[in-house]
């Protein structure tokens, strides 16, 4: 039974062990099969290679973005060349295109002197960030460009930048088409830049280069077109407007300027064919920009107008030329305070009568334009009043009513304070003198002495209130005697060391003292000196001045 069993047990164990000798046996799977397997798993490419730079390693993404890397391949010598460079140059990554895409591989070291390299198809990121960058070139562009434009105040200022500002950036060439303000004029003129000329160019052709240039005519009537070829026939036209290095490969842009209810002008931009044309977001960018130009030229236009207006009211405004009278010597001095415009509210003027003159010199209420256009009023009143009334008193009377009578006096508050005399020459040489006074600092007699001495003249400013009262003062001015009379703006001028301190009435004698003898024209350069070195570069009140004495006629 034992013998039975036994057999029995070593006949199972007998076959037991045949049935595991007959199944095929499970191998345990090597360090590159996991790591193929690990490596395979991960969507970014991956190869690996030995401490020869062979590849032993290449996972599923790698073999299907780059095929032509297999096991056994030599990247030093491999067919990715960016790959190819960084091995022999030991570099640490690669960024580069390949069959049309971009990639970017990052190597890591191993243990063994062996490398594995990353790399990952970054073209779709690529040209995000391409796209990214160059909106923030057109942005900066256009930023630039509108900051450059808002500084040409001039006409000849605007078209020169908007010339010179998309060259290169947008074009090769760059012309600007437009039409002067001028209707005598009426001939489109040109501004030219390109990126082979130092300088802009300008010129006035006719109307055949509208006809010449495709796109120019609808782009003058403010329409938009789309790039074209340069073609031969307008290359032959438009010499010496467009150089003759343009080639028939060149792209041609045509983009109105807007301006303020009416088309700017029209910028014209060309391209070499070497550059490529124009894409639909330099369109864009190039209508924009011809956009902001428009609106900059009509601005520039606006200003030049505005500038003339404002040149022609100077003239008027300013203090006249003086007459030359036998037997007298006038000066006057005058300072605007602080105005571009160099006109305010502070004047003078001298008018001629039988035998003699009127002089007046007076301060209106305000300062800069305003004020000077009641200068303009009351000199223009002076100046048809005097036809009519030429003693002082009377003729102050009648201005101040002038003054009174003008539409809306009264609500504006604007009034002037005035000196008004007369002068007439004597047989002795001196001058007969009757001063009015309207509110006015009284003038100073200035003596060959260097007496200075204050003439009593009050009243009331002229224009102020109904019922004013005025008075007047006659005097006899000796040869050798000078009249100033002056505006509060001398004795109120602030300077100093502190620059607060007022020049004073004090200072004003002083200074006459030390000019006694000196003639009307000498005596007014020195106080004028004298004021401007006290208020240095402070801003000071309008100053006007009127000296008059004898002289021998000439």
């Amino acid at each position: 039974m034992t013998s039975t069993h036994d057999g029995h047990v070593d006949g199972c164990a007998d076959s037991r062990e045949t049935s595991r000798d007959r199944s095929p046996r499970a191998m345990p799977p090597t360090a590159d099969d996991l790591a193929r397997e690990l490596l395979d798993g991960l969507a970014e490419a991956v190869l690996t290679t030995d401490g020869s730079g062979v590849v032993s390693l290449v996972n599923a993404a790698a073999r299907t973005l780059l095929p032509e890397l297999v096991p056994g391949t030599d990247l030093a010598t491999c067919a990715v060349p960016a790959l190819a460079s960084a091995v022999a140059d030991d570099a640490a990554g690669f960024d580069d295109e390949h069959h049309c895409r971009r990639l970017r591989g990052v190597r890591h070291a191993l243990a063994g002197g062996r490398s594995a390299w990353y790399i990952r198809d970054v073209t779709d990121e690529h040209v995000h960030v391409e796209a990214l960058l160059a909106e923030r070139r057109r942005t900066a562009f256009l930023a630039d460009a509108g900051r450059r434009l808002g500084m040409a105040l001039h006409r000849d200022q605007a078209l020169r930048a908007t010339a010179m500002l998309p060259v290169p950036q947008l074009a090769d060439l760059a012309l600007v088409v437009h039409l002067p303000t001028v209707p005598a004029e009426h001939r489109p003129h040109w501004v030219r830049y390109a990126s082979t000329g130092p300088e802009p160019a300008f010129g006035v052709t006719d109307w055949r280069l509208t006809a010449a240039v495709p796109g120019l005519d609808e782009a003058l009537d403010g329409q938009f077109t789309a790039p074209r070829p340069w073609s031969a026939a307008a290359r032959s036209e438009l010499h010496p407007v467009i150089p003759p290095d343009f080639g028939p490969d060149a792209t041609l842009l045509v983009s109105p300027m807007p301006g303020a209810g009416r088309t700017a002008g029209a910028l014209v931009l060309l391209r070499r064919g070497e550059r490529g044309g124009f894409a639909p977001r330099d369109v864009d960018l190039v209508r924009e920009y011809a956009t902001r130009s428009g609106a900059a030229l009509t601005m520039a236009e606006l200003y030049d107008e505005q500038a003339h207006l404002a040149r022609v009211l100077q003239n008027s405004l300013l203090p006249p030329k003086l007459p030359r009278l036998p037997g007298m010597a006038i000066a006057g001095g005058y300072r605007a305070a602080g105005d571009t415009l160099r006109i305010g509210g502070d004047f003078y003027d001298v008018l001629p009568t039988d035998g003699g003159a009127l002089f007046a010199l007076g301060d209106v209420s305000g300062k800069g334009v305003g004020a000077a256009v009641l200068t303009g009023r009351v000199r223009q009143s002076l100046q048809t009043l005097r036809l009519v009334e030429q003693q002082p008193l009377e003729l102050l009377r009648l201005l101040d009513q002038a003054l009174l009578d003008l539409p809306g006096a009264a609500r504006r508050g604007q009034f002037t304070t005035l000196l008004l005399g007369s002068l007439h020459r004597e047989p002795d040489g001196g001058l007969r003198v009757r001063v009015a006074g309207g509110g006015h600092p009284p003038p100073l007699v200035v003596g060959g002495d260097g007496t200075v001495a204050s003439i009593p003249v009050d009243g009331m400013p002229v224009g102020a209130l109904p019922d004013a009262r005025f008075v007047d003062v006659a005097l006899r001015l000796p040869p050798g005697a000078v009249l100033l009379a002056h505006t509060d703006g001398v004795t109120e001028a602030r300077g100093g060391p502190d620059g607060t301190e007022m020049f004073g009435e004090r200072r004003l004698r002083q200074a006459l003292t030390a000019a006694a003898g000196l003639p009307p024209a000498a005596l007014v350069d020195r106080v004028l000196g004298l004021i401007d070195d006290w208020c240095g570069e402070q801003r000071h009140d309008d100053v006007a001045m009127l000296a008059m004495a004898s002289a021998e006629p000439r």
